[in-house]
């Protein structure tokens, strides 16, 4: 099965170059433009994957899918508590939830939690 781990790899890789989220009047986000730290991690976990598969290490496999994973959820998390605290100096808790809830989220996650999933369900024939 590992064109499929390859099919979920490929799709986190390509999922990272999509729209993740929407700020209004900048535009949309990749995972470069969202934080630089957090997209190189991204690709290192996606390197180290790729490499697990190729090897057929299955183990390492699911391990880097889990490891992307928990990035993935962590950038949700700053994404929203960045927009919030952007707002804070508005004198009204109101206009900075208002104004924080404009920053949304874009289809690209689907297609980056997808690959690692797939990645992270996919189970491998072992010859021996």
């Amino acid at each position: 099965m590992k064109n499929l781990q390859l099919l979920g790899l490929i799709l986190v890789v390509v999922g990272s170059f999509l729209p993740l989220v929407h700020v209004p009047i900048i535009g949309n986000w990749n995972y470069w433009n969202v934080d630089h730290y957090l997209a190189i991690f991204c690709w290192i976990f996606c390197i180290c994957a790729l490499f697990s598969i190729l090897n057929n290490r299955p183990k390492l496999v699911n391990t880097f899918a889990v490891f992307l994973l928990i990035l993935f959820v962590f950038t949700l998390f700053a994404i929203k508590y960045q927009a919030s605290s952007y707002f804070s100096f508005l004198p009204f808790k109101s206009w900075t939830n208002a104004l924080a809830g404009t920053v949304k989220l874009q289809w690209g996650w689907l297609v980056e939690f997808l690959g690692a999933l797939i990645m992270l369900f996919t189970k491998s024939k072992n010859k021996n």
